[in-house]
């Protein structure tokens, strides 16, 4: 279903995973990756949004250190790897990538100018980031790791973020989690729901974590998120 497209910034280029639904013109979502690149996970998960009826865009943000990192959660190998990407990563210039590809997105024909995000892990982060400091029309994040370190950023948020805390996630570990609930539990801008019993990546399929059922619940309630916020 997906194509690749290129996405130009000051700094150079780099590429993003496309899915197109069927219709002329949708809402865009952006497609924030985990620590392990543009891997099968964010591709399925973005053929999927498409398949809901979204123009959605899954962009390479580790290229400023390696392009075309495509890894899994399987090895050893992979996941040292991963956490190398992750300490090497620039958050900041992330979310300026994140903000060319939303520009990009939004002057694609097939968008009808709305465009949302949503992200996992790192992604998470960068999802929460994304509503704070670009023009993304609604984002969600799945157990954003490090938000913990930036709930004062809540103060410049003016769209709707929807926010997936796992209450046993050990990359967010229960101190984490009481900060972030009391800083952002009565934002008005912010949805947040927490799934008891769950670690870190319950939504990954095939992941040590997953759980269908509390994926499905999170995957639902994001898709009427967006349906709500994206029309």
């Amino acid at each position: 279903m997906g194509e690749r497209t290129t996405i130009t910034t000051p700094d150079g280029p780099f590429s993003a995973y496309v899915a197109r639904p069927k219709g002329a013109s949708a809402p865009a979502v952006v497609v924030i990756q985990e620590i392990f690149g543009v891997n099968q996970v964010m591709r399925d998960i973005t053929d999927g949004l498409a398949g809901q009826g979204y123009l959605a865009i899954c962009p390479d943000l580790f290229w400023r250190i390696e392009p075309g990192i495509d890894i899994t959660d399987k090895s050893e190998a992979e996941w040292k790897r991963a956490f190398e990407l992750f300490n090497a990563f620039d958050v900041d210039q992330g979310v300026k990538d994140i903000a060319a590809t939303i520009a990009a997105i939004r002057r694609d024909p097939g968008c009808n100018g709305k465009v949302g995000a949503v992200g996992f892990c790192l992604g998470g982060l960068l999802a929460f980031l994304t509503a704070t400091r670009t023009d993304a029309d609604a984002s969600a994040a799945y157990y954003g790791v490090g938000i913990e370190n930036r709930v004062g950023e809540a103060e410049k948020l003016v769209k709707p973020l929807l926010m997936h805390i796992a209450e046993e996630d050990q990359f967010v570990p229960k101190p984490a989690q009481a900060v972030i609930l009391q800083a952002l539990k009565n934002h008005p801008n912010i949805e947040i729901h927490t799934y008891p019993g769950r670690n870190h990546a319950f939504a990954r399929p095939g992941g040590e974590h997953y759980d269908e059922a509390d994926a499905k619940l999170a995957g639902g309630r994001t898709l009427q998120f967006f349906k709500k916020h994206l029309g």
